[in-house]
């Protein structure tokens, strides 16, 4: 009887979620839209940028045909409703439909995400515990001077200093040609160190607790203690960083694709924000909004799983 009002709340809490969801992609769509709407050029503009000759009325029908010459808010309640139908436009620039291009894009971008975080999760969750059990030792101000650098240098730069390292000076890694690693080492960096960090900390503060001293007291030698108590313990903080990480990263990390010319979402919005492609800038924000959405909320309902004191809003 408890584990079916158990599964009772968390399907009312799921729910009342995602309901959650309508009213922000109501809200950043419209004010994308609207933002949109104060440049200076659109994509009539960009599409005749490199041809001279072009007359006003040329730009003008170009316009009436894209629909640009009607009223923002009528430009928004077609666009809607096209959505809402299931209809994502056509892009300006391409001419190619705006769902086919994104599908296009995902895979690359899933599959940064990936090597990204098991890079991140691979070094910084034994460093952190190093730097924990070591604790004012000279390895623990070693790994905290790296992670302090680490997590202080901005992803451009990390990409362009192991460009010149790893491509121009040893050429290990290729710049540019499909090659995930360069790109993942990047992120997984600045992730790396944030999570060394945080893990190092949640260590300490598991280890200072009354159950580790009494398991200590027993005889319990300290790697079972980090282990199965410690380690288990720490894993809502872990959750929680790979939620964050995991949204941002499948919202494509646009500096980082750009620079690495890796053909993921988040180059694509860039590319799209340059041209004034509207349909695909607005696609690329209704998915970063239905991804953090589903990230907070997959991760709300693991911590519930992985510790049935966390209580799920007010449907506990």
């Amino acid at each position: 009887m408890r584990d079916a009002i158990k599964i009772l709340r968390m399907k009312k809490y799921f729910f009342a979620r995602l309901i959650q969801l309508v009213p922000i992609l109501f809200g950043v769509t419209f004010l994308t839209f609207g933002m949109m709407q104060f440049a200076a050029d659109d994509a009539v503009d960009k599409i005749f940028e490199h041809t001279g000759g072009i007359s006003e009325d040329v730009k003008a029908l170009k316009r009436a045909q894209l629909g640009l010459d009607q009223p923002f808010v009528i430009q928004y309640v077609r666009w809607l409703g096209g959505v809402l139908t299931g209809d994502m436009g056509t892009s300006f620039i391409s001419g190619k439909l705006v769902f086919e291009t994104f599908a296009d894009k995902l895979p690359a971008t899933i599959e940064l995400m990936l090597v990204s975080i098991l890079l991140t999760v691979l070094v910084a969750t034994p460093a952190g515990i190093l730097a924990a059990v070591n604790q004012n030792r000279p390895l623990d101000y070693l790994i905290r001077a790296l992670t302090f650098v680490g997590n202080s240098l901005p992803n451009f730069f990390v990409g362009l200093l192991l460009i010149y390292l790893l491509a121009l000076k040893l050429k290990v890694l290729a710049i540019i040609g499909g090659n995930v690693l360069m790109p993942a080492l990047t992120l997984a960096i600045a992730m790396g160190a944030k999570y060394t960090r945080q893990i190092r900390a949640v260590v300490l503060e598991e280890l200072d607790k009354p159950y580790v001293l009494g398991a200590r007291s027993r005889g319990v030698d300290e790697m079972t203690i980090l282990t199965k108590s410690v380690l288990r313990s720490s894993l809502t903080m872990i959750v929680t960083l790979l939620a964050l990480s995991t949204g941002s990263l499948l919202g494509g990390t646009a500096i980082v694709e750009t620079i690495f010319m890796w053909d993921g979402v988040g180059k694509m919005a860039v590319d799209a924000i340059l041209m004034r492609d509207y349909p695909l800038i607005q696609a690329y924000v209704v998915w970063m909004a239905i991804i953090y959405v589903l990230v907070n909320l997959a991760a709300d309902l693991l911590y519930h799983w992985l510790d049935p004191r966390v209580r799920l809003g007010d449907a506990s």
